[in-house]
């Protein structure tokens, strides 16, 4: 008798995340995605598209993102013939901030590009999950140090919902790998060495042998935690929950 072909890890890790989406679904409604429209995000998006599972999705469009994501935003809406949300900063704050800091004032400490990140993520992100009982996001703990602990479950303490990492444990080549069997969609600056993207003054290509998260916010000191304070929150860990 022949021995059974394993199973390739990305097809194992792709039945986990289904499972996991449609759990969330069934006892988290209503359940947000969160998406920057990243590669993992792309997978996540997938997942969801072609499983039909009412969780809805949105974005936060900071006010300074590249033409690409735009591009890649407009495609998916054609593409999957979904609807996303997209929610933006408040014109007040905005405001408020360059009339204090200046329109490109993030460059000039690691506390202005916070209190940036604060008005144009951190603050929308707050409008965006209000009544949800559950938001889904594409972190992954290969991809930042400052991830390497992330759990696939976590309460949200914050924001006071259930937290879902899907993709925690699947490594970058897996992600690619998913991309490219199920023809996605995704962002065009990945091809030009952007691994990570956010802002477009906030994110070069990163260097040959750099950390993935190198691009971001590259002129503040090296080692720092490339971090906007959307993630940088407590939580506490719960790892029975369906």
């Amino acid at each position: 008798m022949s021995e059974p072909h394993p199973v390739p890890l990305v097809e194992t890790r792709v039945a986990a995340a289904r499972a996991l989406l449609r759990g969330i679904e069934r006892n988290h409604s209503p359940a947000a995605f969160a998406s920057s429209f990243g590669a993992e995000d792309m997978v996540l998006v997938d997942l969801i598209a072609w499983e039909g599972l009412d969780i809805d999705i949105f974005t936060l469009d900071t006010g300074r993102l590249p033409r690409e994501t735009h591009e890649l935003i407009a495609r998916v809406r054609q593409h999957y013939g979904l609807l996303i949300d997209v929610v933006t900063p408040r014109a007040a704050s905005i405001d408020a901030y360059v009339r204090k800091h200046g329109l490109d004032g993030f460059y000039d400490g690691v506390d202005e590009r916070k209190a940036c990140c604060k008005v144009r993520k951190v603050e929308p992100l707050k409008r965006a999950l209000r009544g949800k009982k559950a938001w889904i996001t594409g972190l992954r703990r290969e991809q930042a140090e400052s991830r390497a602990v992330i759990e696939e479950r976590s309460y949200d303490e914050t924001h006071g919902l259930w937290k879902f990492n899907p993709l925690a444990d699947w490594t970058e080549d897996e992600v690619w790998a998913y991309l490219r069997d199920h023809k996605v969609p995704y962002n065009a600056l990945h091809d030009r060495g952007y691994p990570s993207i956010g802002c477009e003054p906030c994110t070069r290509a990163v260097k040959p042998g750099e950390d993935s998260r190198a691009g971001r916010w590259w002129w503040e000191r090296e080692g720092a935690a490339k971090e906007c304070g959307l993630h940088q929150i407590p939580v506490r860990v719960e790892r029975r929950v369906a």
